[in-house]
């Protein structure tokens, strides 16, 4: 399940800003495709429906304030009814598919947006890190709710912001970003087992820092970090060289890391390449993507049935720079030039759907939750912030909000 981090957008950007330029695409003729008839028909949802289906009762009220048109930045939804989002200055989330959204922003946050980093383990569960800019890059504030929202606990933290996840309520991970420069970005890794009211850092590469290591290199940008428990995490980023990938494991809780190395298609070698997610659904299993920039920009997808000690790569064509999600490991959704493609058997066969709303390259975020059921977030010509969702894989979309 995808875990958002807000200020992961921008990173893309700079990184997307050094991969060569993506020539225009020609929208091609709308292809409506072939609906695949179901035991069960799901009832269309309504903008802001007031009402439910005859004898479905309606969702139990938040105790929060309705936001009644949100400006949604990133969006995670956790399964086809509860889910949480962050606008420019809120933490918001629904329990109603995305038709109604409530405001639970910490009352001592002051803004949201691309300044937090975001970490969501279920509906009651989640937590948000907030630099403190006069303490920069060694000082933050951790909130943490187990109410949804409700109530928030305040916790001071070593760190300012970076990608960060917790595995429960107890035990969690943060790779703190301590700077970026020149194609390297220092890191240090923490580890909390209160919940994240203390944190202990087991590594750290920045040379200025005692007890520095160098076995997750100092060159590379590092896009986020994945624990799958508590010894074995992986780290994957970007290092601006052709034909090299940053993708990294350590299985000793953090104190050391090793290269993992990946058999790459033919012509990779004077490509960059951009390990941009992994997702793990038990501790064997397991898919990681790969931005590959050239003249011909491409996701790779790659596979793993042994805990990620050998990748093989799925024989999938996702052209584009575009947009993959991995609600599980047999599951993909890939969108790029007004076009979803879809499997349900890790890539052995693949539809192409045509939505029925040209979204062109303004989709600014998706999630989905299985290959059916999806959100994307569109910007219109205005810079107005649209959510709309799928039941059927993509072919059709209801407007939620505004």
């Amino acid at each position: 399940m995808k875990r958002f981090i807000t200020l992961a957008l921008l990173l893309s950007v700079l990184i997307n800003a050094c991969a060569p330029e993506a020539q225009a695409t020609q929208v091609p003729e709308l292809i409506q495709p072939t609906a695949t008839p179901t035991e069960t028909e799901e009832p269309q949802v309504q903008p802001f429906a007031l009402e439910t289906p005859q004898g479905t009762p309606l969702p139990p009220a938040i105790d929060a304030p309705l936001i009644e048109s949100p400006s949604i930045l990133n969006i995670e939804m956790l399964d086809e009814v509860f889910g949480w989002a962050v606008t420019e200055e809120d933490i918001i989330r629904t329990n109603d598919g995305g038709a109604t959204w409530y405001d639970v922003t910490p009352p001592d946050l002051i803004d949201a947006g691309y300044l937090v980093f975001i970490d969501i383990l279920d509906a009651e569960r989640a937590w948000v890190q907030s630099p403190d800019m006069n303490r920069y890059p060694n000082g933050g504030m951790l909130y943490r709710t187990r109410d949804g929202g409700l109530n928030w606990e305040t916790f001071d933290t070593p760190f300012s912001g970076g990608s960060i996840h917790f595995l429960d309520e107890n035990n969690g991970w943060v790779m703190a970003d301590l700077g970026v420069g020149a194609g390297s970005m220092a890191v240090s890794i923490f580890k909390s087992a209160d919940g994240g009211a203390t944190w202990d850092r087991v590594y750290t590469n920045d040379p200025n820092l005692e007890g520095a290591g160098e076995s997750l290199p100092l060159g590379g940008i590092k896009n986020f970090i994945l624990p799958l428990d508590g010894t074995t995490a992986w780290v994957g980023g970007v290092i601006y060289a052709p034909g090299a990938v940053y993708l990294y494991r350590s299985g000793d809780g953090g104190n050391t890391w090793s290269n993992i190395e990946l058999v790459l298609p033919e012509g990779s070698a004077e490509s960059e390449l951009n390990v941009v997610d992994i997702e793990f659904i038990s501790p064997t299993d397991g898919l990681l993507a790969v931005r590959k920039s050239a003249e011909t920009p491409e996701i790779l997808v790659y596979r793993t049935t042994d805990g990620g000690n050998t990748w093989d790569r799925l024989d999938v064509d996702f052209t584009g720079y575009g947009i993959l999600e991995t609600p599980s490991p047999a599951e993909l959704i890939f969108y790029a030039a007004d076009q979803f493609y879809v499997t349900n058997d890790a890539g052995a066969t693949i539809r192409q759907v045509t939505p029925d709303i040209p979204f062109g390259t303004s989709i600014v975020d998706m999630s989905f939750v299985n290959s059916q059921t999806g959100w994307v977030v569109f910007a219109d010509a205005n810079g107005m912030r649209i959510l709309y969702k799928t039941t059927d894989s993509g072919a059709t979309w209801i407007q939620q909000a505004p």
